[in-house]
């Protein structure tokens, strides 16, 4: 059970976002997808999730190629975007049947989700309401509600206070066991806590490829030297 990413570039009129980025992963893998604002992570994100199309190279899930089998890929996958993008008037259970509909699944996985995110005492309250910490937790919740095998995640401690952070990293290391799990982010504490892989990606290139132990505990300054 695998993802490969070969070779994937992308241009945004002339502006090049990604420069020939090519890794893989396999389940069990937490990827720490590390760099500054505007290298393209999100970018290569959203063309795994297939919300975007490359300009050139290929995307394969479990064998399976994403512009080739859009709707088997895109089963396979839950993703929180870096905007958590919610429906603020609906109520957090409402919304998560919702989901389920959409994905045609039965609403006993709604139990699930609320109980595995946290979200019990307040299923019953309007997503508006809700801290931000709480509305990761419905963003992050409808995302493995499905079950997919693969989960992306763009910057999902942004905006947490220390307590918030905390859960959140507790969650994704917990569901990252059984799963393959893309995490992008610019704060290197982030992949430090939670990730078993980094990759870093300056100016839509990558400039490494490791595994958390092989950078020494030294991670930032490695960083720091990279993106000069």
């Amino acid at each position: 059970m695998s993802i490969q990413i070969n070779n994937i570039y992308k241009s945004f009129d002339a502006k090049k976002a990604l420069n020939g980025i090519s890794f893989d992963a396999k389940k069990g893998d937490i990827v720490g997808i590390l760099g500054p604002n505007g290298a393209g992570k999100s970018t290569m994100m959203k063309i795994i999730t297939g919300y975007f199309k490359q300009t050139k190279g290929t995307v394969n899930i479990f064998g399976h190629d994403t512009l080739e089998d859009d709707i088997l890929t895109k089963s396979k996958i839950g993703y929180l975007s870096e905007e958590n993008p919610l429906y603020q008037d609906m109520y957090v259970t409402e919304f998560l049947k919702f989901i389920c509909d959409i994905h045609k699944i039965d609403y006993s996985n709604c139990e699930k989700m609320t109980q595995l995110t946290g979200l019990e005492e307040v299923k019953n309250q309007k997503i508006k309401t809700l801290s931000k910490g709480f509305q990761q937790r419905v963003g992050i919740a409808q995302a493995l509600i499905h079950d997919p095998e693969i989960i992306i995640l763009d910057e999902p401690t942004s905006g947490l206070d220390p307590k918030q952070l905390i859960e959140i990293r507790k969650i994704i290391t917990n569901i990252g066991k059984e799963k393959i799990i893309l995490l992008s982010t610019h704060i290197i504490q982030e992949v430090e806590a939670m990730c078993n892989r980094i990759i870093i990606i300056d100016k839509g290139n990558i400039i490494a490829n490791k595994k958390i132990e092989e950078f020494d505990n030294n991670i930032e300054d490695y960083f720091l030297q990279l993106i000069k």
